[in-house]
């Protein structure tokens, strides 16, 4: 199986890694710092998961996930050219300027964190998905009442479909995906948190996905 690194130990990463392994991919997490503590408690986490710091995840991993803050991202990533170059590098964060603990402005509006990365790494194959949701959702879609949809945004064909595949080892169905074409495309999507906390404001902290209604 695929070897997937994933940047971030928080609640998106341990539950992406925790998702991923069960599905018998050899997983990495990387930890900015090497004492960082994870999101779960020790005995949580799946045994198949290793711990690495963030520079060595990006070098000896297949696939790259990021799942550390949006609003940091850029800097964090492109400080890590050397070890992406060739790598798919798959972005599920959002890059908004926080207020009150809810995603606020976007770091970059008229354009996206998705293309400013594939920009900054012209040697990686960045590809955009399931920023649309509650954490919860990525790894467990059929959790919804209603069937959520997962949008997908990169230059690179084969890029796109293997993402497409890692996506169906977290439990999406083909038909819940949707390509919505190069990585310009990410602006839209990354777009959708602006009505995230609303959402929750009213809501409260109940799993939900930015959906198409078919």
């Amino acid at each position: 199986m695929t070897s997937i690194g994933i940047l971030g130990a928080g609640r998106v990463g341990t539950s992406l890694a925790g998702k991923l392994a069960a599905a018998g991919h050899h997983v990495i997490l990387g930890r900015q710092n090497p004492k960082e503590q994870t999101a779960a408690p020790t005995g949580d986490i799946d045994p198949r998961i290793s711990f690495s710091d963030q520079r060595t995840t990006a070098r000896t991993a297949d696939i790259v996930i990021n799942a550390t803050p949006g609003d940091s991202a850029l800097d964090r990533l492109t400080d890590l050219r050397t070890e992406l170059a060739g790598k798919i590098l798959v972005d599920v964060s959002n890059a908004t300027r926080d207020t009150d603990g809810l995603p606020g402005d976007l770091c970059y509006p008229g354009s996206s964190l998705a293309e400013h990365l594939q920009a900054a790494l012209p040697d990686t194959r960045v590809v955009k998905t399931l920023n649309t949701m509650l954490f919860m959702v990525m790894t467990a879609p059929e959790i919804l009442a209603t069937p959520p949809t997962a949008y997908v945004s990169g230059n690179d064909e084969h890029a796109k479909k293997t993402v497409t595949g890692l996506l169906g080892d977290l439990g999406w169905q083909s038909a819940w995906i949707e390509d919505l074409g190069d990585i310009t495309t990410a602006r839209a999507t990354e777009a959708m948190i602006l009505v995230v906390p609303h959402i929750l404001r009213r809501h409260g902290f109940k799993p939900f996905a930015v959906s198409l209604a078919r």
